[in-house]
């Protein structure tokens, strides 16, 4: 009996540690969001004032200006990481010793920080000394001096590609795993047949590859809509509002304009949409569970 019991009260210090870091932040934010709270003039959160912080976003330009960034952040980076892991998983799944020390190497981008990604990049895409910018200014003598990071079309792109280059190695060895699954002997009869390599990979590996892919792009959709660090440390959010995504925003809105009530409603706009896309997820995977035990 003292055995049984025992394995619940070891489960105490792991659950005091998730109320105290997740739950009562969740259920402190969630009461927050219903009330008046400017931090530049009271310490603690005041009168109730309803849903009057969610409804003041739908009249907010900055935040539907966020909200379009984010999509677009969020459309452009997760196909991009979805079609180049695929295509370089592709690649590496042939076996050697090149392809080997290949994987070894593509995992290093996945392995830096985000804030140290945003920081380097920051550097490298400088028109004057960076490295990038002056490679490109080499090849391509139209790009020369072009202020990468003061446009804002520019500065976006260079957010998504820092993006896209962080996540793709992470994506691909998932898409790897994908493709230890596919037999090849449906890919040797379809070569037999004279089908074309990319009629194969059209016909026959994709279509097997699909509940992979969903499950990257998934993921790499929960990745972009929290994406933070790399606004911080590459843009700032900048020129002017181009590259805020919703995440940034709610700092912005928290931290700097010390509306707390208003940020923490936002706050839970962005936790909606995780949940939502998180519940899907993990429907899709009980899906898949299910039909794999059937």
């Amino acid at each position: 009996m003292r055995d049984r019991s025992l394995q619940y009260y070891l489960l105490v210090p792991a659950f005091m540690i998730v109320v105290a870091t997740t739950i009562y932040p969740l259920a402190y934010s969630f009461i927050t969001a219903f009330r008046d709270w400017d931090l530049s003039k009271q310490r603690r959160p005041q009168g109730f004032v309803g849903a009057d912080n969610f409804t003041q976003a739908l009249s907010d330009a900055n935040f539907l200006s966020t909200a379009w960034v984010t999509v677009v952040f969020v459309v452009v980076s997760v196909a991009l990481t979805v079609v180049l892991a695929m295509g370089l998983a592709l690649l590496l799944r042939r076996r050697g010793p090149l392809h080997d020390f290949t994987r070894v190497i593509l995992i290093l981008p996945f392995a830096m920080s985000p804030a140290l990604i945003g920081v380097s990049y920051r550097f490298m895409f400088n028109p004057e000394y960076g490295v990038i910018a002056k490679g490109l200014g080499q090849v391509f003598p139209p790009l020369a001096g072009v202020p990468w990071l003061a446009d804002p079309h520019l500065a976006l792109g260079v957010l998504i590609a820092t993006d896209v280059w962080h996540w793709t190695p992470y994506m691909t060895f998932m898409c790897l795993g994908g493709l230890a699954s596919v037999p090849r002997a449906t890919e040797e009869a379809a070569r037999m047949d004279g089908a074309s390599s990319l009629r194969i990979l059209w016909d026959v590996i994709l279509p097997q590859m699909t509940g992979v892919l969903v499950v990257v792009a998934v993921l790499k959709t929960i990745f972009a809509l929290k994406m933070f660090d790399q606004v911080v440390t590459l843009t700032g959010g900048g020129p002017g509002v181009a590259t805020e995504t919703l995440a940034f925003y709610v700092y912005k809105v928290g931290f700097k304009w010390f509306d707390m009530g208003y940020a923490s409603a936002l706050a839970w706009v962005l936790t909606a949409i995780l949940m939502a896309v998180s519940a899907g997820y993990v429907r899709m995977l009980l899906k898949e569970r299910k039909m794999a035990t059937a």
